[in-house]
């Protein structure tokens, strides 16, 4: 027989131990798209203790809608292995493109970070960073809802030796950094801002501007491109893949 304070009280269980165990982490990682999943498997792989937080319910950013909501998604040959070494299914189009379905992309993506040890907080925000000695220590983070709802709510802290933005256009972790000290690795020592459109550039300055952005903090995927002042790309996603790919290897190194 089911009991409902049971089902409660499994949750919570399960959920609080979880929890506990990631307060402290090797790397955090802010936004579950196809950069930030690349990124998290690669370092799980290798045996980092990683924690993806997504300020959604599901994971997946801008890749689940393929282009216009038809769940296609396409890629370049240098940055197919990232797909297939997840099994994800492509099409060869026989130009230089490749097409895979966005749905499968996503669910394989996640679940291959996942299969490989990285854990994930969704419905969660990071809304500032911790910081000694002008070098990043880890996030502050809140319940998605509670921003929503504008509710007074103290945050909640976790401990990582290295945070990954990989929060997409809105490049939320760079603005708070650029917010609380005003000084970030671009040529202004600001936010540039995105540029309109051009996937020909684009896809390559993603992952040129794939790097260390502040001591502690790197910069990934399209929030790369947002912070460095560099083009967007719509519905093509090897720049994507490789730049998680790229920020995995620079952290491996950093952290040895």
């Amino acid at each position: 027989m089911i009991e409902d304070v049971e089902v409660t009280r499994k949750i919570i269980e399960r959920y609080s131990r979880e929890f506990l165990d990631l307060i402290e982490v090797d790397v955090i990682i802010a936004g579950a798209g196809p950069a930030g999943l690349t990124a998290a498997r690669i370092l799980a792989k290798a045996g980092k203790k990683v924690l993806i937080i997504e300020r959604k319910l599901a994971p997946g950013g801008g890749m689940w809608g393929g282009g216009m909501t038809f769940p296609v998604i396409v890629l370049q040959e240098e940055s197919k292995h990232l797909l297939e070494e997840v099994s994800i299914r492509l099409e060869d189009c026989g130009d230089g493109y490749y097409t895979a379905n966005s749905v499968e992309s996503v669910s394989k993506l996640c679940a291959a970070a996942m299969d490989a040890g990285a854990s994930m907080m969704i419905a969660t925000s990071v809304e500032d960073v911790m910081m000694r000695d002008n070098v990043v220590n880890g996030v502050v983070i809140n319940w998605s809802a509670v921003d929503v709802a504008g509710l007074h709510v103290d945050p909640l802290t976790l401990g990582a030796k290295a945070v990954i933005d990989a929060t997409g256009h809105d490049s939320e972790i760079c603005h708070v950094i650029q917010r609380k000290t005003g000084k970030l690795s671009t040529p202004s020592g600001r936010i540039e801002g995105e540029r309109s459109m051009w996937a020909e550039v684009g896809e390559q300055t993603v992952v040129e501007n794939t790097g260390e952005i502040y001591p502690g903090v790197f910069v990934a995927g399209m929030a790369a491109n947002a912070v460095m002042g560099a083009p967007r790309m719509g519905p093509i996603f090897g720049g994507m893949l490789l730049s998680g790919e790229k920020v995995a290897r620079m952290i491996l190194e950093k952290l040895g």
